[in-house]
């Protein structure tokens, strides 16, 4: 009685026996698989063509996804350069808080910036960027362990863009010194899918960073 061979024992023979297909070439040619792609019987050389062409176009499709995504990395970092360029450029600190947020808008393109400050010198008491921060916005800020993206949920600090109520998606930054908030950045869109809960926060907390120690010159 012949026995029946069990299929992973082949396998295993095979893997362990690397040289048996050199030693056995002819079979190469008169092995016959059936073809995901056709549906025809090709032979085992073909089938392996195959299943090269198939991994050789999923690494042609990361690729692809790597160059997109450092493009657009290398496009944000540009951005950054040119937006802290504006900033170092700005010779009075009273200028500052006016030049950070224009500046995010002409170079990364966004429709409404502003921000708030709290815990500044007595010289900023009147200035625009002092006015009407409640004690809740305060504590929100200070509650912000990373940046909030995602949907205007009718905050606070929202409500001080020039047009609120065109914001359907938003950013906010806390700005700190010394692990205290001190305000907080706030950048809003019309599009729902311009800020979004699942995008890329890193370069979002360089700007927090960024936009806190060019601010701390106006504190107390």
């Amino acid at each position: 009685m012949t026995a029946t061979l069990d299929s992973t024992a082949v396998a295993d023979y095979l893997a362990d026996h690397p040289h048996f297909f050199q030693e056995h070439a002819k079979l190469l040619g008169e092995v016959k698989l059936s073809s995901p792609l056709t549906g025809k019987a090709v032979s085992l050389q073909e089938r392996q063509m195959e299943v090269m062409r198939d991994k050789y176009k999923a690494l042609e499709l990361r690729m692809s996804d790597l160059v997109r995504l450092a493009e657009a990395n290398a496009a944000i970092a540009n951005k950054f350069h040119g937006w802290t360029q504006t900033l170092l450029k700005t010779r009075h600190d009273s200028d500052m808080p006016r030049a950070l947020v224009e500046g995010l808008a002409s170079h990364f393109g966004v429709p409404q910036a502003t921000l708030r400050l709290w815990q500044l010198a007595p010289a900023h008491a009147g200035s625009w960027y002092v006015n009407g921060v409640s004690e809740d916005a305060r504590l929100f800020a200070n509650s912000l362990l990373a940046p909030y993206c995602g949907s205007n949920h009718d905050f606070e600090a929202v409500r001080w863009l020039a047009d609120a109520a065109a914001v359907q998606s938003t950013v906010i930054l806390p700005l700190r010194s010394n692990g205290s908030a001190f305000g907080l950045l706030i950048l809003g869109s019309p599009d729902p899918e311009r800020f979004t809960a699942s995008m890329g926060t890193d370069f979002l907390v360089h700007i927090g960073d960024t936009a806190s120690a060019a601010l701390a010159a106006l504190r107390a």
